[in-house]
């Protein structure tokens, strides 16, 4: 990517929390990264270590309450997203930001056909008639691959497969051409084939349109296969983040080697068991005030539990967020828990 390229997407210290009855949940704590105009940005991490919810808060699509984005700003198009009022958010949610929801049942309308609502964002952002509308969804369910479009655009959502479905659901993100698209996980209802079809239809679109893309998975193979940049989350934190070739040929972070070490080897060794990473991510009751990976982590010593590390850089454009050999002023108590090699 051209590194001079000003940022589409510019976000810093972002703080989520959610109400609950037995407090407030500290989902995402201080992340910060931008997104470079036709940049696919890879994002990948546990269930549970705030991918979807870090994207969410950028365009006000958590229910507030229980959830409330506490701190940051989001800057997009001059505009600080974060002081949005609700419509300037509407009128930003579709030729701006587009997004694929991770379950395509409970986002599309049962009570409305696939047509109504391919065509509402093209009325209502685009300025098409209904004919022109009517051309362009059909054109836009073409697009990612469902045929006989013209009679399925009178179907409702129910009449097609989970698949299909999620299908429906990038035709619409994509309908106004946005200069962003965030995609939370859209091939996991799909079948191998299909999702080739999709991850290859979404970089001809790349390419045709410069978008930007942020793409959620937990598929480290697809984020090798598409993604420009990789972003490592954890604990609502973002562990380590760089060029994907560099983070996957030199992880920093312990639970970004502990996450490729999880995916079966394709070389044909075999191995008895299948690698896994012991424990269970935190539940964040309070913002970390140390390290949220510590108890899972192999090479963790005194400093991870009195201080939660900064992202250190350890090379262009690629940093981690870990005391282990970049902060060289961190207290060295006590030694590893358990030998590991690193980098």
């Amino acid at each position: 990517m051209r590194e001079a390229a000003q940022p589409v997407l510019e976000v810093n210290g972002l703080k989520t929390i959610f109400r609950t009855r037995g407090g407030e949940v500290h989902a995402v704590n201080s992340v910060s990264f931008d997104l470079k105009p036709g940049e696919l940005l890879g994002v990948v991490g546990e269930s549970g270590s705030g991918k979807s919810v870090t994207m969410m808060s950028l365009i006000g699509l958590l229910p507030s309450p229980p959830a409330e984005v506490r701190e940051g700003s989001v800057m997009f198009d001059g505009l600080d997203l974060l002081k949005c009022t609700p419509a300037q958010l509407r009128a930003v949610r579709g030729p701006g930001v587009g997004f694929i929801f991770q379950d395509p049942m409970t986002s599309l309308n049962p009570v409305f056909t696939v047509g109504y609502q391919l065509r509402e964002p093209l009325l209502k952002h685009m300025g098409m008639t209904k004919a022109q509308a009517n051309v362009r969804a059909k054109e836009l369910l073409e697009l990612v691959g469902i045929p006989d479009a013209e009679r399925r655009l009178k179907d409702y959502p129910h009449q097609f497969s989970g698949g299909m479905r999620q299908r429906v659901m990038i035709a619409i993100a994509l309908a106004c051409d946005p200069k962003v698209l965030i995609a939370d996980e859209p091939t996991t209802a799909l079948d191998v084939t299909i999702q080739a079809q999709i991850l290859e239809l979404v970089k001809d679109l790349r390419q045709k349109l410069g978008m930007a893309i942020i793409w959620i998975t937990h598929d480290l193979g697809v984020i090798a296969g598409i993604a420009d940049r990789v972003m490592v989350m954890y604990g609502g934190q973002i562990a380590e983040q760089g060029p994907v070739k560099e983070v996957f040929a030199h992880p920093r972070h312990p639970y970004t080697r502990a996450l490729l070490q999880t995916v079966p080897s394709v070389r044909g060794e075999r191995a008895d068991t299948l690698n896994v990473i012991e424990g269970q991510p935190p539940i964040l009751r309070a913002a970390p005030s140390a390290c949220s990976f510590r108890d899972r982590c192999t090479q963790r010593f005194g400093a991870c539990a009195a201080a939660n590390p900064a992202r250190y850089d350890v090379g262009p454009g690629h940093d981690a967020a870990c005391f282990w050999d970049f902060d060289t002023d961190a207290p060295r108590a006590e030694a590893p828990v358990k030998e590991a090699a690193h980098g």
